[in-house]
């Protein structure tokens, strides 16, 4: 199975890196650690990721000269960090396509909040990336779905629900929090709808609906796409 990986980190420090990813890993975004400009760059080009997380200070091409590369290859939000705080070093960074950019050294929770910042206001502008998990392709800008390579046509809310899902793999998401996300706050449909929406997209994507392996019910709570 292939999966969207959230970020892509370029950091030469293996302690400093390793610590960020096991950090970042807690709070529920998967991560792929690159020690150099080079090896960072030639796996963007192979893989598709929906934020590069990227040091200044690099040995061989700096974070500066890589900012300017990868943004010339795409939209890919790049944010920089560095104990390079000054002035001049966050224009330079600015100047070379960086989204944000984070001073060294930082807090954890600043570092996850500015991530999730920029996430979202990817997801909100530039919808393009899809989700692929477990064998389903998810398309936004298509708005279509796949099981193992065939399509699987789905209504607007299945589509929105299992998207809703999907982006939150391997999280136990409550009815009331999938119906408020899916349907909205001020909707007049009972939060009953989600449970019949949930078997209608087992029907339609389990191989077993007796015992899914997709959609996961949580006991008391509400359902999780995959995970253990």
């Amino acid at each position: 199975m292939t999966y969207l990986t959230d970020i892509l980190m370029i950091e030469d420090d293996p302690e400093l890196g390793t610590l960020i990813k096991d950090f970042l890993a807690k709070e529920k975004f998967s991560v792929k650690l690159c020690p150099d400009a080079e090896s960072g760059t030639e796996l963007l080009e192979k893989e598709e990721f929906r934020l590069v997380l990227l040091d200044v200070m690099l040995p061989g091409r700096n974070g500066f000269e890589t900012c300017s590369y990868i943004r010339s290859k795409g939209n890919t939000p790049v944010l920089m960090m560095s104990a390079r705080d000054d002035e001049q070093s966050m224009l330079t960074g600015f100047e070379t396509g960086a989204d944000d950019y984070i001073g060294k050294p930082f807090s954890a929770a600043v570092l996850t909040a500015k991530i999730k910042a920029m996430l979202k206001r990817n997801g909100d502008q530039n919808e393009t990336s899809h989700l692929s998990s477990h064998g389903i392709t998810l398309d936004p800008v298509s708005r279509s779905v796949t099981k193992n390579g065939n399509e699987i046509r789905l209504n607007i809310k299945e589509f929105a629900l299992l998207k809703c899902l999907m982006e939150h793999e391997g999280e136990a998401m409550t009815r009331d929090a999938l119906f408020n996300e899916v349907w909205g706050h001020d909707c007049f449909t009972e939060p009953s709808t989600v449970s019949v929406h949930i078997r209608w997209l087992r029907e339609k994507l389990e191989e077993d609906i007796t015992h899914p392996e997709l959609i996961k019910t949580v006991y008391k709570l509400g359902y999780r796409f995959g995970g253990e």
